[in-house]
């Protein structure tokens, strides 16, 4: 079955085709990141209007990349929740008159259900159950993958994601956007020994497995603040890899410990925050030490790609998942809730 399937939930603006969900035949992407950086991060209005430049261009070239013709496609997959509702509505909108105009099903896709998918096409051994950390800017959530279209939230966070919280921590850091790959990179650099910045890892009474974040992002703010106050040279690369542990350890041990109590003994991490360096070294270290099978994409497809959404968009295809010339964006859904036909 090959699936063209469309992503724009965020600022990329993406087109890909696959065939029976885990080959991909064409994976275009076309990020605005170099955009938004001149603002600091993402402006919805011009993530919208380049959406809207892209989209049929990158769908183009996805075709001519797989090598086929629109008639051969048999369904289109688009993501319609959750996102920058503008953004989805580009995607959505395209998605909808394609699909008329070929008459070839239509299937919704929920974004993190594809993130999560994007390991389906990196490893194609892996099948459900399995656990999922997944983090993005976002979310950030520890997901039982039960079946390739059920899902339980296990843990989630309380406030900002872990990728909102690299993005505004660069910022102030005078660091860019985006905020993570900027992090990532001044932490690795740091090889000194670690500095006690007495950085919080937020917990919730009652929800061992949820996460908050917003006390570590005002943390590393006060200490930027004050750094220049004060008139004082701020380590920025030993703050930036002690915040990266910080935040690691919020969710690396929790997500362990998830697998334990409900018996999963596979964990996949997925979402753009997974190309983090250090949490993917404590995760492989993790697994390691208590006999766990860790599954984790390549970065290119820890970052917003089309082919994540045509894998989903396959099982969710063969589930019986199907939206007609009403589907509309969503800009905040749970995962766990599956497509409902208005």
């Amino acid at each position: 079955m090959i699936i063209l399937s469309i992503e724009s939930s965020c600022d990329e603006t993406a087109a890909a085709v696959t065939l029976d969900g885990r080959t991909v035949l064409a994976n275009e992407v076309f990020s605005q990141a170099d955009l938004h950086a001149l603002y600091g991060g993402v402006v919805p209005e011009i993530a919208s209007r380049e959406h809207i430049k892209a989209v049929d261009k990158l769908a183009d070239a996805a075709l001519r990349t797989a090598g086929i013709g629109k008639t051969d496609i048999d369904a289109i997959a688009v993501t319609y929740a959750p996102g920058l509702i503008g953004a989805l509505l580009v995607g959505v909108s395209f998605a909808k008159s394609a699909a008329l105009g070929l008459g070839v099903p239509l299937i919704p896709v929920h974004h993190m259900r594809g993130h999560i998918a994007a390991n389906y096409i990196a490893f194609p051994e892996l099948e459900p159950p399995f656990l999922c950390l997944v983090v993005s800017g976002g979310h950030s959530m520890i997901v039982g993958a039960d079946s390739y279209t059920s899902f339980r939230i296990i843990g989630t966070t309380r406030d900002d994601a872990a990728g909102e919280c690299f993005d505004k921590v660069a910022r102030v850091l005078g660091l860019g956007y985006p905020g993570g790959p900027a992090i990532d990179k001044l932490a690795q650099s740091y090889t000194g020994n670690p500095v006690n910045f007495n950085l919080p890892i937020g917990r919730v009474d009652g929800r061992e497995f949820d996460c908050s974040f917003s006390g570590l992002k005002t943390v590393i703010v006060n200490i930027a603040h004050n750094a220049v106050q004060k008139g004082e040279a701020l380590d920025k690369a030993a703050l930036t890899s002690a915040f990266s542990q910080a935040v690691s350890d919020a969710l690396v041990p929790r997500t362990i410990e998830a697998a334990i109590r409900f018996g999963y003994d596979k964990i996949a991490v997925a979402g753009g925050v997974a190309a983090n360096s250090r949490i993917r070294a404590d995760l492989e270290r993790a697994c390691s030490e208590k006999m766990l099978a860790l599954y984790r994409p390549p970065l290119k497809l820890c970052a917003d790609n089309a082919a994540m959404i045509g894998c989903q968009g396959y099982y969710e295809f063969l589930a019986g998942t199907r939206a007609g010339s009403d589907l509309n964006g969503i800009a905040s859904l749970s995962i766990e809730r599956g497509y409902q036909h208005p």
